[in-house]
């Protein structure tokens, strides 16, 4: 009889694979979209800058002077006590929050909506940005971290700056027991095991015998102790390169 292999295990949802949600203090969104925002200016202040487990980059509060809070990832340079103003007449300073129509060309943001009042989606992690390229009739174009570029909505509100924490990844774990609590703040399984290195017993692709592996393809529907590898993949190896 074959043991209940980690995808079983984890959708119970016992203590070895529960994340530490409990040490989360607020998702990262923007406030709604007001109608000050939209004539002018609301100004605020960053009350406090904290860690929170699970999260690469350091978390800011920023309270509004209607009285409303949010918090966001802090930019490069911000710091407690610090003055932020949101809206399309405000100044292009660090941490200031204005819409893509109202950035000039060439400027660095970062925490982007994709759509306009979804609360910031794109280029959020710790040291990453994206780049005004420019504005034309399709929308605003932008260069992302990875490189590619993108139309967006006139309207979608940006933070002026760089994500604080870069070169994060840089550092070197060192021990093992320093990448454990990492994966245990994010909630996620580690370490992992290869399914190719258990018994038979132990994982649909396990066994011994190497040569003959089984199709790593398996359909969405399959049940829990076979849904593992590629599911419902579309494609599988590597892309053929067109002839031109």
């Amino acid at each position: 009889m074959g043991k209940r292999i980690r995808v079983q295990r984890r959708g119970k949802g016992s203590p070895p694979f529960r994340a530490s949600t409990h040490k989360r203090i607020a998702p990262v969104q923007y406030p709604s979209i007001s109608k000050k925002e939209l004539e002018g200016v609301s100004n605020g202040q960053i009350q406090y800058i904290f860690h929170e487990p699970g999260r690469g980059a350091p978390l800011a509060l920023v309270k509004l002077e209607t009285g409303e809070s949010y918090h966001m990832v802090a930019p490069e340079g911000a710091y407690e006590g610090q003055q932020i103003q949101m809206g399309s007449k405000a100044p292009i300073d660090i941490g200031n929050v204005l819409p893509l129509s109202h950035v000039p060309d060439g400027t660095m943001v970062c925490n982007i909506e994709r759509t306009p009042g979804d609360g910031g989606k794109i280029s959020r992690s710790s040291g990453s940005y994206a780049l005004v390229v420019g504005h034309t009739p399709q929308g605003v174009m932008i260069k992302l971290p990875s490189g590619r570029t993108r139309y967006l909505n006139t309207l979608c509100r940006v933070t002026i700056g760089v994500i604080s924490g870069a070169g994060r990844v840089d550092k070197p774990f060192l021990k093992a027991g320093a990448k454990f609590h990492l994966m245990k703040a994010k909630g996620r399984v580690y370490p992992r095991t290869r399914g190719v290195a258990m018994i038979a017993a132990a994982h649909p692709y396990g066994s011994s015998k190497r040569g003959a592996r089984k199709v790593t393809t398996v359909s969405r529907h399959a049940p829990p102790g076979k849904k593992v590898g590629l599911i419902a993949a579309r494609k599988t190896g590597r892309k053929r390169k067109r002839r031109t």
